[in-house]
């Protein structure tokens, strides 16, 4: 891990991913805490469901600084459109149709352009799938790291 990063080539910007799928609250955060995260950037395109449990947004929030101290941001920006997620969940699309759909989301809202690498250097990409293969957070992680090049990924 680095405690520093800069974007033109020099230590890797640390980013990581997690879902909070199959965790239990002490689970999930012990883990951000044990990987130096600093700031959760939320990627759901709805974070207010009861089905989110503890990381509802607003709770979600309070227990990261009170806890552990860590930067919250929910951006809708890094999340799929309504449609794209109802075609996948309903199976109307599978894996490898929702993947080419949202990178070319990624695309046309070119998260590289606005995003400052500094500004993700030990955040952490927040979804609810469980592991990172079938994740739109695993793909805005690489779709950054294939446009700064110096971007070191971890799945929590």
């Amino acid at each position: 891990m680095t405690d520093s990063a800069t974007a033109d080539g020099g230590r890797a910007i640390q980013l990581f991913t997690i879902g909070f799928a199959g965790k239990s609250a002490e689970q999930f955060f012990q883990t951000l805490i044990g990987a130096g995260v600093r700031k959760l950037v939320d990627t759901r395109l709805n974070n207010v469901s009861q089905l989110a449990g503890f990381t509802k947004r607003s709770d979600l929030e309070y227990f990261l600084h009170v806890i552990a101290g860590i930067d919250y941001i929910h951006d809708l920006r890094l999340a799929p459109t309504k449609e794209m997620l109802a075609d996948f969940r309903s199976k109307r699309i599978d894996w490898s149709e929702y993947e080419r759909r949202f990178l070319e989301l990624l695309k046309a809202r070119r998260p590289d352009k606005w995003l400052a690498p500094m500004a993700v250097d030990r955040a952490c990409l927040l979804c609810s799938e469980p592991t990172p293969a079938h994740c739109h957070r695993r793909l805005v992680a690489e779709y950054l790291q294939a446009r700064w090049k110096n971007v070191e990924i971890e799945h929590l």
